[in-house]
């Protein structure tokens, strides 16, 4: 009964989160203006917002205009009614669940947006850190998860930071060399960042959901995940070449978050 629960509660707040992935890449608000087909602006009766039902029973066509209805919307509603299945199932149902659920659902919002936008937005960002931190069993726990976001948010920062600084290094020395009596005194050599701010709050996420070991595992996993997809893009465009890397962070703390135990068992028995 419990599983049961937690998916129509996944399911449920994974419609919602349809908004959000819609509307604030748009500046839109996500509480005011009802739902609405986006390709004939008709408002949506209630029926036709039930999660996962109504895409099936529409064929995934809009009521007025016949217009397909995006895959993205029931493939969303069933990843978060699978995220908090998974979560119940490891823990059973309580508050502290709850936010570690909704900590989960922002990252996936924000890896679907840097999929499809290349854009990690601040508000989801912070809900995400937020949850994360009160998704705790004790209020020692809840100073851990802070304390943890914080270690994590410092430790990226720091990396950043170094990267960023040996890459423009890089492309000043490189430039140097083709520096004449004309341009000699200019410096046009472009700041390059390692990484961007969002990353930075999505590691205090992963910092407050696993702690600093098996945050570094996911961090680690993350790596291991995107590189399939670097390698393929690396011969294409600049713009082909930007890996939105915030679907790996997540997909890899969602990973290491549900099987902890057995690779702390391990650290634990290794290191």
């Amino acid at each position: 009964m419990e599983l049961f629960i937690g998916f129509i509660l996944g399911i449920v707040f994974g419609s919602f989160l349809n908004v959000v992935i819609l509307r604030i890449p748009k500046d839109e608000s996500v509480v005011f203006g009802a739902s609405h087909c986006t390709s004939c602006g008709h408002k949506l009766k209630p029926w036709h917002n039930i999660p996962l039902l109504s895409w099936i029973f529409l064929q995934g066509k809009c009521a007025y205009c016949a217009n397909k209805i995006s895959i993205q919307y029931p493939l969303i509603e069933l990843l978060s009614g699978v995220i908090f299945t998974a979560l119940v199932y490891k823990y059973s149902l309580s508050l502290p669940l709850f936010f570690i659920g909704m900590s989960f659902l922002m990252l996936l919002a924000l890896s679907v947006i840097d999929l499809k936008y290349k854009m990690i937005p601040d508000s989801l960002n912070l809900l995400a850190i937020f949850f994360a931190i009160f998704g705790a069993w004790s209020i020692t726990g809840l100073f851990n998860n802070f304390q943890n976001a914080l270690l994590f948010a410092g430790g990226f920062t720091l990396l950043r930071f170094s990267l960023s600084y040996y890459l423009t290094s890089s492309v000043y020395r490189a430039g140097i060399k083709t520096k004449t009596s004309w341009n000699k005194h200019f410096d046009r050599s472009p700041f390059i960042e390692a990484m961007g701010e969002g990353d930075i709050m999505v590691a205090a996420t992963m910092g407050a959901l696993l702690g600093v070991k098996l945050g570094l595992v996911a961090i680690f996993l993350s790596a291991l995940l995107a590189m399939p997809v670097m390698l393929y893009t690396v011969k294409g465009s600049k713009e082909q070449q930007r890996v939105p890397f915030v679907p790996f962070l997540a997909m890899a703390t969602f990973i290491v978050y549900m099987l902890d135990t057995p690779i702390a068992a391990y650290i634990n028995a290794n290191y």
